[in-house]
């Protein structure tokens, strides 16, 4: 069982400790609820941009070599990402480390220069970033099926943005963007892992303490009803990335619903013995890569199917994996396959959670997006109970209308059936 305790600092940020017995690392990250869903319509790529912008140095590590180069004098891993639910920090070191790991992070994140000539270097860096998604079929396709989903809506733009807005954003609209939505009351700090050279005396609530009081932001614009449409971008290729997107009729704010429609695409298209990889790659060898995920955004869910795989294919492909969908709607799963996706998926929470980054990352989008318990026994123990009627239930609540989203040489009339 971890051991975990939470601290309200002055700023509004909560400091949240989970102590994992046996690691030898820790895993410090803060995040904010400052993701692309946040953003204004001309400011899409902002929040992205601005994770780039504060590696460039705080005011104890004024410049990004002196950031680089004491993460790696400490052993450690640095990192940030961004996602539509949140923007997040993280630093993994060796136990020994954690409060020099805590020191570095907090200081450029909660302290950043923003300095003007670092950002119109990034600006070209980040462009680039921008054309390497854009040539990337797979990237596009995950582009493409977010908009088909989600329209023009915050949740349907991509996180990078446009390179037109890039090249619109200045130092005064990013930092009024920083202060907009890097409130402590919409964010944490969580420091995972072994904390035992983690000092009881303030030492770290003084450090996260860097961070501004700023006030709490306005709610996100909420998820949009489910109007799906079709959006192929055609290229002349041999190979071609399809995704389809459904909506669950599933409640997120009830973690065992989700626990439930987890184990669901977990037989659908999350692991070697599922419907999705047993018959459409082994079967009939229409694709290599096939699989089903679902994700629960903080008021709304998601099931996507994906594939790569040879063009002349790919309608085939399509068709069979959306009877696949419709037949475990109208006939259930069997409960062999539920107990064995039950277990795999619980295995599977078990084993990336022997990594302190990956309880870090949890731990944030439960107490920020959710507002839900922190402590991973739960999420594991949350897929231990899912019973078959619960998953048949799931199977049931999966939309009969479906976004289609394929890069390769086709058209929308392909995917209509």
């Amino acid at each position: 069982m971890p051991n975990v305790s939470t601290t309200a600092l002055p700023n509004g940020l909560p400091l949240h400790r989970v102590a994992l017995e046996g690691a030898r690392s820790v895993t410090v990250l803060v995040a904010f609820d400052a993701g692309a869903r946040t953003e204004r319509p001309e400011e899409n790529g902002m929040a992205h941009f601005l994770e780039h912008l504060v590696f460039k140095g705080g005011e104890k590590f004024p410049t990004y070599r002196d950031v680089n180069e004491t993460a790696e004098r400490m052993g450690a891993q640095l990192n940030a990402y961004t996602s539509h639910d949140l923007v997040a920090f993280h630093i993994t070191a060796r136990a020994e480390a954690a409060l020099e790991a805590a020191d570095l992070l907090s200081d450029f994140v909660g302290r950043p220069h923003i300095d003007a000539e670092e950002l119109d270097r990034e600006r070209g860096v980040v462009i680039q970033e921008i054309a390497r998604a854009n040539d990337q079929p797979a990237a596009m396709a995950e582009h493409l099926i977010d908009e088909a989903a989600m329209g023009d809506h915050p949740l349907g733009r991509p996180v990078l943005g446009p390179e037109e807005h890039l090249r619109t954003f200045t130092r005064e609209g990013i930092v009024a963007f920083r202060e907009r939505r890097w409130a402590g009351a919409r964010g944490g700090a969580f420091v995972v892992g072994n904390l035992d050279a983690v000092p009881s005396n303030g030492a770290l609530d003084e450090l996260f303490s860097r961070f501004p009081d700023l006030p709490e932001p306005e709610a996100y614009e909420p998820a949009p009803g489910f109007e799906p449409a079709t959006l192929v971008q055609e290229r002349d290729s041999n190979q071609s990335h399809l995704r389809i997107s459904y909506r669950p009729d599933v409640n997120v704010g009830d973690q065992r619903a989700r626990a439930a429609l987890g184990v669901y695409a977990t037989l659908l298209g999350g692991s070697m013995g599922s419907r999705l990889f047993d018959e459409i790659r082994e079967q009939r060898g229409l694709a290599y890569q096939v699989y089903a995920f679902d994700h629960a955004f903080a008021d709304v869910p998601v099931l996507q199917l994906s594939a790569g795989l040879e063009s002349g294919k790919c309608v085939e492909a399509f068709e069979r994996m959306t009877e696949i969908v419709d037949e475990l709607r109208r006939d259930g799963p069997n409960e062999a396959e539920v107990e064995r996706a039950r277990a795999y998926a619980a295995g599977r929470l078990v084993l990336a959670f022997e990594n302190t980054n990956a309880v870090a990352r949890y731990a944030a989008g439960q107490a920020i997006v959710r507002d839900e318990s922190i402590d991973p026994d739960g999420a594991i123990a949350a897929i231990d109970a899912v019973t078959f009627d619960e998953v048949a239930d799931a199977a049931r609540r999966i939309s009969t209308e479906r976004a289609v989203a394929c890069v390769g040489p086709h058209t929308a009339d392909e995917f209509t059936g």
